[in-house]
């Protein structure tokens, strides 16, 4: 697919002896939202930043439209830093209509853009405050309004949703679909991967600077390992530890959740469960999406907060 996407081609940065990427491609495409996920290090931020220009690549290119980023193109670009970076004693109000101008608008076009940001985001009745004095959820609403102020063609947020209560989760959630849905490209990365499901259209998944998978939420689920709960409730504990090419994930009440490898018989652990005793629940199930993550980044994993 061509034309209006974000496209980030075969991708490469070092530092010294330290990959951070590896090869990276994937797209964003227009109207869509795409969620970038990945463990600590794992090569989201360094992506991001290279798509801003703040980073040059080693190797590969990003294009918009089909044509090579440019200055001009990445004064378009709506960016919300993982590191906030509002001037503390500035106030609200009149941060954004500078931000808005610095981008290119009028000062009427500015205060006007302004003015809407904050009445959308919730933080209308602290435009005069100085953002130091904001909570840190309404600063976070306030480096959003940053980003969207100048009406950017592409949106890139580095873990936009942390820190939120889920009021300001569903503020800006909503925002960004709004955006996708004016045919805003918005890639943003989040640990949060039970939003990341409910949000993206669709996710990459990235391991040691490399997308190890991307596709839509029930393509990845589709392509994950095949699972099965079984609910046993006369089953003794670790009745299914020592069936052939099953794996053990989760025990949760008289519900055990089982991986099976390629191959498996099902019929052989309907088999084990009935010994015994009588099978509430036998049914196969798609992995969640951090089921699913887990599984692809392995010990990355555990470094997800």
């Amino acid at each position: 697919m061509t034309g209006r996407q974000l496209e980030i081609d075969q991708v490469s940065k070092r530092y010294g002896e330290t990959v951070a990427l590896d090869d990276i491609t994937f797209e964003v495409r227009a109207g869509e939202i795409f969620g970038l996920v990945g463990s600590n290090g794992a090569g989201k931020t360094t992506a991001m930043r290279i798509v801003l220009g703040v980073l040059e690549a080693d190797a590969g290119s990003v294009r918009w439209d089909g044509s090579s980023l440019n200055l001009d193109t990445r004064r378009r670009i709506g960016y919300m830093p993982e590191e906030r970076g509002l001037y503390p004693r500035m106030r609200v109000g009149e941060q954004l209509a500078y931000l808005a101008q610095l981008h290119g608008l009028s000062p009427a076009e500015a205060r006007k853009a302004s003015d809407a940001w904050t009445e959308r985001l919730g933080v209308a009745d602290r435009r005069t405050d100085d953002v130091i004095k904001l909570s840190l959820g309404n600063q976070q609403r306030v480096q959003l309004g940053a980003a969207l102020v100048h009406d950017p063609e592409i949106l890139v947020l580095d873990e936009p949703f942390s820190g939120l209560d889920p009021v300001a989760v569903d503020v800006m959630s909503a925002v960004l679909r709004e955006r996708a849905g004016a045919g805003v490209p918005v890639m943003f990365s989040s640990h949060q991967l039970d939003l990341v499901e409910r949000l993206c259209d669709r996710v990459g998944i990235v391991r040691q600077g490399r997308i190890v998978a991307a596709g839509t939420v029930d393509e990845l689920r589709a392509g994950g390992r095949d699972e099965l709960v079984v609910r046993a409730p006369g089953a003794p504990p670790g009745w299914a530890s020592s069936l052939p090419s099953v794996t053990v994930l989760d025990v949760s009440g008289d519900a055990t959740r089982l991986a099976l490898a390629d191959g498996a018989d099902d019929q052989v652990v309907l088999q084990a469960a009935l010994a015994t005793g009588p099978v509430h629940e036998f049914a196969h199930v798609r992995p969640s999406l951090t089921d699913l993550f887990r599984h692809l980044v392995g010990a990355d994993a555990a470094e997800v907060s």
